[in-house]
């Protein structure tokens, strides 16, 4: 018969809790933007539009009452508002010096952040699809990727 000590006991239901607590949740948008780079030697430095995909990860906690770390909607609405306004059939070199997918992306999370974390969720990654073949990823950085 195996024996626990009462913080051994503790630690488990501790462990068991926030293993099935914490998770991912991802949602895909769309939007259409124009650029140019013009520091790129080659086609792109030329005027031309992309339909962008952008997935957006974020981490929190289940609301016990409601069973969801976020709903859905709420998450479409800030990504909208802080972002999908503002790029949505627009001319990204006036607003994001030298808007390289790595660029957009940088600006796309500097915008979400503070709205995420006012709803206690974390941003934790994001991936910009510029064509159906070519994508970026921006990630969390925290003491676990280290």
């Amino acid at each position: 018969m195996n024996v626990l000590t009462l913080n051994q006991f503790i630690l488990m239901k501790f462990m068991q809790k926030s293993k099935t607590k914490s998770m991912y949740l991802t949602r895909k948008f769309t939007f259409d933007s124009a650029h140019k780079l013009k520091e790129y030697d080659g086609k792109c430095k030329k005027l031309h539009g992309h339909t962008y995909i952008l997935e957006a990860t974020i981490s929190g906690e289940i609301d016990e009452r409601s069973g969801m770390i976020i709903d859905f909607k709420i998450l479409r609405e800030i990504v909208e508002k802080e972002v999908i306004e503002k790029l949505d059939h627009q001319y990204l070199n006036d607003f994001i010096k030298n808007p390289t997918a790595e660029n957009v992306i940088k600006w796309i999370w500097e915008k979400l952040i503070p709205r995420l974390r006012k709803n206690k969720k974390e941003l934790v990654k994001l991936r910009l699809w510029e064509t159906p073949d070519t994508s970026v990823t921006l990630y969390k950085i925290s003491k676990n990727n280290l």
